[in-house]
């Protein structure tokens, strides 16, 4: 171990790596908070706090300037330097499988974002929300990305927050009716194909075909319904139109959605969403200011026109 490490080993260098974790949170030319504000969040002195400050300095992370009476302010950050400092390590997101374009750019664009925000960062793919969202709540990923409608439910009723949404299109293109060529959609008895590991298609289902007691559910992924179709048997379904575009051949309608609360809905499906555990504030404070949003959706965009092959 280096003479550097050593140095944050001391209780100077665990103020030091405190410090960090609030710094990522600055953008450079801001004011910093007073040295006396820092002792009283970290419950140290302020000479502690004032010889932290110096470790982070010669260790490149910062570099401050002082402005008289208007107080020190933040003139440089590293912020891979302050992230390894943190001790917040490498934040793991669970993403759906990238089967689609759209999540192939939603992929690269969050891979872009992390690096430019200097934040280590690796994916993991993983099939429905309710998976995804299992494995945040049992500390096995950091983040996950789901869309919007589904952050919304699960921030409702458990502990976690939103990092960030990406606004519509970015999750899904839209969500479509198919219907078997030839069958009518008020045919009694018609079989629906509902994949209950998403949460969104799920919801959407139960929307589409509220008031249709006699309609039959059976369970399906989206692998699944070229086959189920093909053989006859299923009849319609409600999906994200990303995953079955080039897939269903010619014996599958394509409808619009119906009323006004529906299209509301599918709206904010099309939105992709990042949460996190609340228990990890600090964390979750530190992505949410230093992701850049616009270049999340411009990487995604890129990657939709055929312009920049993904890259996750």
């Amino acid at each position: 171990m280096n003479a550097f490490d050593e140095r944050f080993l001391t209780r100077n260098g665990l103020a030091a790596r405190q410090l960090a974790v609030l710094l990522l949170n600055h953008e450079p030319d801001t004011r910093l908070p007073r040295v006396r504000d820092y002792a009283e969040e970290l419950g140290c002195g302020n000479g502690t706090v004032q010889a932290a400050l110096q470790l982070l300095e010669e260790s490149g992370a910062i570099r401050t300037t002082a402005r008289g009476h208007l107080g020190t302010f933040l003139a440089h950050s590293d912020r891979s330097i302050l992230w390894r400092l943190s001790g917040l390590g490498t934040l793991l997101a669970a993403m759906p499988l990238p089967y689609s374009r759209r999540y192939e750019g939603l992929a690269t664009g969050l891979r872009g974002a992390f690096e430019k925000a200097g934040a280590p960062f690796a994916i993991t793919f993983m099939r429905g929300a309710g998976a995804r969202t299992a494995a945040l709540l049992e500390g096995k990923v950091d983040l996950v990305v789901l869309s919007r409608f589904a952050a919304d439910e699960l921030i409702a009723e458990h502990p976690v927050e939103l990092v960030a949404d990406l606004g519509p299109a970015t999750y899904v293109g839209a969500h479509g009716m198919l219907l078997r060529h030839g069958v009518d959609l008020d045919t009694p008895g018609l079989r629906v194909a509902v994949d209950h590991a998403s949460e969104d298609l799920r919801m959407l289902v139960d929307r589409v075909f509220a008031g249709r007691p006699d309609v039959r559910r059976l369970e399906a992924s989206y692998m699944q319904l070229p086959d189920l179709f093909a053989r006859e048997e299923v009849d319609a379904t409600v999906w994200n139109l990303d995953e079955v575009q080039d897939r269903l051949g010619f014996g599958v309608d394509v409808l619009p959605l119906g009323d006004e609360v529906t299209r509301e809905l599918s709206l904010r499906n099309s939105s992709a969403a990042v949460i996190g555990r609340t228990e990890g504030a600090k964390a979750l404070a530190a992505v949410r200011d230093s992701l850049d949003l616009s270049l999340i959706t411009s990487l995604q965009r890129e990657v939709l026109e055929g312009t920049r092959l993904p890259s996750y």
